[in-house]
C-alpha cells in the first residue's frame, strides 16, 4: 500500500459517470477528481491504516480529491494517542477546500467522542472558514448529548461568519440538536442570537426531517424571522 500503488488502485476503481456527477455536487472547479466512490475510498483507507500510513501521509501530494479524502479517513482508523491524533488532524485541516472532504472526514473521526469538547474551540475560533465548519461538524457528529447542549448553543450563537458553508453547518448542527433534544433546542431557538439566514435555515432543516411531527413543524414555521 505504498503511495504509488494507492494511486494506481484509485485509477483502477475510477467511475467516470460518478466523477461527472460528484463534480456537479462539489461545485468547485478547482477540485480535481479521479472519480472513486466513497465506500471504496473507505476500504482503501482502512488498508492504508493497517500498513505504513505515515509514509502514505508524508508522500501524499493531495493532487486529487480522493487523495485528500484518503488522508483524512486514515486518521479515523489509526490507533494513536489523543495528542498525536489532534496534531495529525491539525496538519490535515489546511487541505480541506470543499464540503465533502470536510463532512466525510469529520464524521469518521470517532475518537473525538472521547476528547474534551473544549478542545474544539480552536477550530471554531479559526480565521479559516473551512476549519470553522470542521469544528461544527465534529460537534454534530460526536458531541450532541444533554451535557453538551449549553456549550453547543453558546458556540452557535457566537459564530459570526458570512461564509455559506459555515452558516449551513451551524444550521445543520442545531437541527440535529432539535431532533435529539426538541424541548431544550426550541427554548434556545426562541432566544437565539443567530443571523437571520442561519436561524431560518435551522428551522427549514428541522422541518425537512421525517422525525419531527407535523404539528411541531407547523409551529416552528411561525417562528421564522424576516
Amino acid at each position: 500500500m505504498d503511495y504509488k500503488n494507492v494511486k494506481k488502485l484509485l485509477y483502477e476503481n475510477q467511475d467516470l459517470k460518478y466523477r461527472q456527477f460528484h463534480a456537479g455536487l462539489l461545485n468547485n472547479k478547482m477540485v480535481k477528481l479521479i472519480g472513486v466512490r466513497t465506500p471504496i475510498l473507505r476500504k482503501i483507507a482502512k488498508d492504508i491504516s493497517k500498513n505504513d500510513y505515515q509514509s502514505f501521509i508524508k508522500n501524499n501530494n493531495h493532487e486529487f480529491y480522493e487523495e485528500t479524502i484518503l488522508h483524512g479517513l486514515v486518521l479515523g482508523y489509526i490507533k494513536v494517542g489523543e495528542a498525536e491524533l489532534i496534531n495529525m488532524v491539525d496538519d490535515f485541516i489546511p487541505y480541506i477546500d470543499n464540503w465533502a472532504v470536510n463532512d466525510i472526514v469529520s464524521a469518521n473521526l470517532k475518537a473525538f467522542k472521547n476528547i474534551d469538547i473544549n478542545k474544539i474551540n480552536k477550530y471554531i475560533n479559526s480565521s479559516n472558514p473551512w476549519e470553522v465548519r470542521f469544528g461544527l461538524t465534529l460537534l454534530l457528529n460526536h458531541y450532541i448529548n444533554k451535557n453538551n447542549l449549553k456549550i453547543i448553543y453558546q458556540i452557535c450563537d457566537n459564530i459570526k461568519s458570512d461564509f455559506y458553508y459555515v452558516k449551513m453547518a451551524n444550521a445543520w448542527l442545531l437541527s440535529i440538536c432539535y431532533i435529539k433534544y426538541p424541548k431544550e433546542t426550541l427554548n434556545y431557538l426562541k432566544r437565539a442570537n443567530l443571523d437571520v439566514f442561519t436561524y431560518n435555515k435551522t428551522i427549514s432543516k428541522i422541518c425537512d426531517s421525517f422525525r419531527v411531527k407535523k404539528e411541531d413543524k407547523d409551529y416552528l414555521k411561525t417562528l421564522r424571522r424576516n
